[in-house]
């Protein structure tokens, strides 16, 4: 078991999943687009997500692109398919998210979907403490009451990974407390 630096300090490799191999890759990947993070594992990911950087509010202003691309409990090999798969196409519902910054420390945003026919589940936004590690990240919170129930416990997290690509961490709140179900890429648009 080796130690390797990263941006937070010195960590095991064999701590956050990784063989040697997979760690080189990784702490070296240039991703650049929704479709090469699509292609990253949940431990990819979430090394990358840690790795990232928390971007300021109005960074993440305007109508940004998104893509679900992994549910950490679901990743055998023909369900990881079959998702892959849907959320690339034209029937998977979510489009990507619209955010709006009104001071530095808060802002708003919604969902869009079924084609960008609809705007659905608002969110307000604003930087704090990330579930993932000892960092600030930005938080998109559901909890108003405009939104339906089950929405209203979605808490989700962002930080960029690269300029205009945004690498999220979908958190549902439970009873024994809020637990990763997702992670998704949002990324700028270009026109």
């Amino acid at each position: 078991m080796g130690l390797e630096s990263g941006g937070e300090g010195w960590r095991s490799r064999n701590d956050i999943g990784l063989d040697r191999l997979t760690w080189v890759i990784v702490s070296t990947i240039q991703v650049r687009s929704l479709d090469q993070l699509a292609e990253l594992v949940p431990d990819e990911l979430m090394d990358m997500y840690r790795e990232a950087h928390t971007p300021r509010l109005e960074d993440l202003d305007g109508k940004l692109a998104g893509r679900m691309l992994a549910v950490p409990r679901l990743q055998k090999p023909q369900v990881k398919k079959l998702i892959e798969r849907y959320s690339r196409s034209k029937l998977f519902p979510w489009q990507g998210k619209t955010f709006a910054h009104e001071t530095s420390g808060h802002g708003h945003g919604v969902n869009r979907l079924l084609g960008e026919r609809v705007t659905w589940f608002h969110f307000e936004t604003s930087i704090g403490p990330s579930h993932a590690g000892d960092f600030d990240a930005v938080h998109l919170d559901y909890s108003h009451d405009g939104n339906p129930p089950l929405v209203r416990q979605v808490k989700d997290e962002v930080r960029e990974v690269a300029p205009g690509l945004w690498l999220g961490l979908a958190y549902l709140r439970m009873k024994d407390g809020d637990h990763l179900g997702c992670f998704f890429g949002i990324a700028r648009q270009s026109d």
